[in-house]
């Protein structure tokens, strides 16, 4: 099966890859001739990550599927959730998105958040899917660690044993992550289609 992941974040692709089974021949958007940004403008995870991928079903004609993600902060009041990516300005810089976060939690006591994903499954004509995961976690005082991506050094997940995201190799990530938890659900889509197909 071809299926393309309609993300530009190769750090997204590196990812998702060792948790699709060998069946599913992933492609990225360079790999389908997608060379333009993406549209995401909705004002919820779901509403982006259907734009995407039905985006790049009405353009190129290949199944896919698009994720967004954000990290829903509740001293914030949920803040920067879909902003995520860009809650420090357009140049989506995660430095500059980790410094904001850290200056708007330096007065905070309370640093609970989650990351949420969303991913949307396009695969013909009118036909969308939905999946999603969530970790919860704490934010870190400073970031740690120099793997991951995005906020990953100074989120430190509850299920695990104190280290951020950044601190934890790939595979450890993905036993945790929001991300890995929704694409688990993509995955057992495809299973259960695979078995009512038999």
């Amino acid at each position: 099966m071809r299926l393309c992941f309609a993300s530009n974040n190769a750090h997204k692709l590196d990812e998702i890859r060792p948790l699709l089974p060998a069946t599913v021949q992933l492609l990225s958007l360079a790999d389908i001739g997608c060379h333009e940004e993406l549209p995401e403008t909705q004002a919820t995870l779901e509403g982006n990550a259907r734009q995407k991928a039905q985006y790049v079903f009405d353009n190129y004609g290949v199944s896919c599927f698009a994720d967004d993600t954000g990290l829903e902060v509740a001293a914030l009041d949920g803040a920067p959730g879909v902003y995520s990516a860009r809650y420090a300005g357009p140049q989506r810089a995660a430095a500059d998105n980790v410094a904001k976060l850290l200056h708007e939690l330096a007065t905070q006591p309370q640093r609970q958040a989650r990351f949420r994903t969303v991913i949307a499954l396009v695969r013909s004509a009118g036909e969308v899917h939905e999946f999603s995961g969530e970790v919860s976690g704490i934010i870190a005082a400073a970031p740690i660690g120099h793997g991951g991506f995005g906020y990953d050094p100074v989120f430190v997940p509850l299920e695990g044993d104190g280290r951020t995201f950044a601190e934890m190799t790939l595979v450890e990530k993905n036993l945790l992550s929001h991300r890995a938890r929704a694409v688990a659900g993509l995955v057992a889509f495809f299973s259960d289609a695979e078995e009512l197909a038999q």
